[in-house]
């Protein structure tokens, strides 16, 4: 259990896919993430990046992704001055192993965690490969988590496999499309109905989910809320706790 410091907050933010869809375009939607950083900082104490930081990210042992200075030095920023950064892997950049948490301080995880926060209970994560269905997607996870798979693609040159990636990256969201943007009912919406099996378990405050692309706020239980972060390619939104009580807002840069 932790409590937050008097005036202090903790933000959420997730699926912001960097890279893409082109350099100048996703140059422009970092811009206004740096700005919203810049203006969380000063009552800043924890913040999580919920998944799908970048469209897509391999480390090799001695290459990474080029571009993203910016971002990573004002994440580097944040963390010197002693913000705590949370980073989950997503399901386009689980390829994040040690070069980030080593040169910004961010802890990384690759499963949802849980936290409790001046008395109320979180379950976050991604939320990729959760809930009922999506067989498919669940055993390629499976093959992109294995090590020897990825061993096997650190063998590929760089220019190749990054290219490789990008191409399959691009072709995964060309696939989803508006699917990720379209309501499928509460009764449908799977991270929900993970959720509320999760409480057949435990009691959650808060389930803090991203990958759906979908701004959502609903009740899974009694005093339980399943809050979806959205998107930072049209949505531009994000989560606040102030200590007691998480609200979903909108960013005013992105316009």
């Amino acid at each position: 259990m932790m409590n937050l410091e008097p005036g202090k907050k903790i933000y959420f933010a997730s699926d912001q896919h960097f890279g893409a869809p082109n350099p100048a375009e996703s140059k422009k939607r970092e811009t206004h993430f740096i700005q919203w950083l810049d203006k969380i900082k000063n009552d800043c104490q924890i913040l999580y990046l919920v998944g799908d930081l970048f469209d897509f990210w391999f480390e090799y042992k001695t290459v990474v992704p080029r571009g993203h200075v910016r971002l990573l030095g004002k994440l580097a920023e944040l963390s010197d001055s002693g913000i705590k950064i949370h980073f989950f892997t997503g399901n386009h950049d689980m390829w994040v192993f040690d070069y980030l948490p080593e040169e910004i301080g961010m802890e990384l995880h690759h499963e949802p965690i849980e936290r409790e926060y001046n008395g109320k209970q979180f379950y976050i994560g991604h939320g990729d490969g959760l809930g009922p269905g999506d067989h498919g997607y669940k055993f390629i996870k499976k093959v992109f988590r294995n090590k020897l798979c990825q061993w096997l693609f650190a063998r590929l040159h760089p220019n190749f496999g990054i290219g490789l990636a990008n191409y399959f990256s691009k072709s995964s969201r060309a696939a989803t499309g508006d699917n990720d943007k379209t309501y499928l009912g509460e009764e449908n919406e799977w991270l929900a109905i993970y959720a509320k099996e999760k409480l057949q378990e435990k009691h959650y405050d808060y389930f803090v989910f991203g990958h759906r692309h979908l701004p959502l706020d609903l009740t899974v239980g009694e005093n339980s809320r399943y809050i979806n972060l959205g998107d930072w390619i049209s949505d531009f939104t994000y989560a606040i706790f102030d200590g007691s009580e998480l609200t979903l807002e909108e960013c005013p840069f992105k316009k």
